[in-house]
C-alpha cells in the first residue's frame, strides 16, 4: 500500500457524466495484483474535500493507472477540474481481487451504474489470455453509454429507456444471454439494488457468481468500520479490508 503524488496524464469525460483519468504512478503499478482492487484518491489538499473517494481501477499499463468515475457531487465535480500534469493524492492498491476460474467456467461480465471500471479490468485480463467471455453493461440510456452494442462481439448493453441496446436492464440482458451459455460464472460490480436483483436470480438458478461491492468509505484500509456489509454469518465484512471482491452468497444487500 502506497501513498502517491500522482501526475495526471489525461482527465476527460467520456459519456454523459462519465469521465475517465489516467494518472502515472509505479509504485502503485509494481504492487497491483489484479482486477478488483481499487485506489483511493483526495480531490484536493485543502480541507474543503478532506477524505478520500475509493475509485475501481479500470486499467493498469505499465506505470499509468486508468480510473472511470461517475459525477455526483462536489468532490467528483472537483476531479473533472484537475488537468494533465497536475498531481493527485492517491492510496493503494488497496481490495482483493476476482478468482475467474476460467478454466472451469464460461464468464459473464455485468457493470451497472458506476460498476464499470473492475469489469473493464477484468475484460481485458480475459482478452489477454484469449479468454472466450460475455459482456452486459446496464445504464439508465444511450448517453451514458461508451461501449458499443455488439452482440456478435458478445458486449451487450442495456437501457431502461431502451434508447439503445436492450430495453431493460441487466437482469433482461442476462436472460438473454444465458440461453446461449454452458456452465456460466458471473462477475458483477454495480450499486446494490442491482446486486440484490442479480444475487436472488442467481440464486435460485444455482449460478456461481463474485460481486465488486460499492461502498462509501473513509480510510480504505479498515479502520473506520465505514464501510460494513453484512455477511452470511449474522456478521459483517468491511467492503475495504474483506473485499470489495465477495462470493456473492457471503455478503447480504437486504
Amino acid at each position: 500500500m502506497i501513498i502517491s503524488k500522482s501526475e495526471i496524464i489525461e482527465n476527460k469525460q467520456i459519456a454523459e457524466g462519465i469521465w475517465q483519468m489516467i494518472f502515472k504512478s509505479s509504485e502503485i503499478a509494481d504492487d497491483y495484483l489484479g482486477a478488483g482492487q481499487f485506489v483511493s484518491v483526495l480531490a484536493n489538499s485543502n480541507w474543503e474535500h478532506p477524505i478520500r473517494r475509493p475509485m475501481s481501477i479500470a486499467e493498469v499499463n505499465d506505470d499509468k493507472i486508468s480510473i472511470i468515475y461517475k459525477v455526483f457531487g462536489s468532490v467528483t465535480q472537483t476531479l473533472t477540474q484537475l488537468k494533465s500534469n497536475d498531481c493527485i493524492d492517491v492510496l493503494g492498491p488497496l481490495g482483493n481481487t476476482f478468482n475467474v476460474d476460467f478454466d472451469k467456467y464460461c464468464p459473464i461480465l455485468i457493470g451497472g451504474g458506476i460498476g464499470l471500471s473492475p469489469i473493464l479490468n477484468l475484460s481485458q485480463y480475459l482478452t489477454q489470455k484469449k479468454i472466450v467471455f460475455t459482456t452486459i453493461i446496464g445504464a439508465k440510456s444511450a448517453n451514458e453509454h461508451f461501449l458499443q452494442h455488439n452482440p456478435n462481439n458478445f458486449i451487450f448493453l442495456s437501457t431502461d429507456d431502451g434508447s439503445v441496446g436492450i430495453h431493460g436492464t441487466i437482469i433482461d440482458a442476462l436472460n438473454i444471454v444465458l440461453k446461449n451459455t454452458d456452465n456460466p460464472k458471473v462477475f458483477a460490480c454495480g450499486p446494490g439494488p442491482m446486486l440484490f436483483s442479480l444475487q436472488n436470480m442467481l440464486k435460485d438458478q444455482s449460478i456461481p457468481a463474485q460481486f465488486s461491492v460499492e461502498s462509501y468509505m473513509a480510510c480504505g484500509i479498515g479502520l473506520c468500520q465505514g464501510c460494513a456489509i453484512p455477511n452470511n454469518n449474522n456478521g459483517y465484512h468491511l467492503v475495504c479490508k474483506d473485499g470489495p471482491v465477495f462470493d456473492a452468497t457471503e455478503v447480504s444487500f437486504d
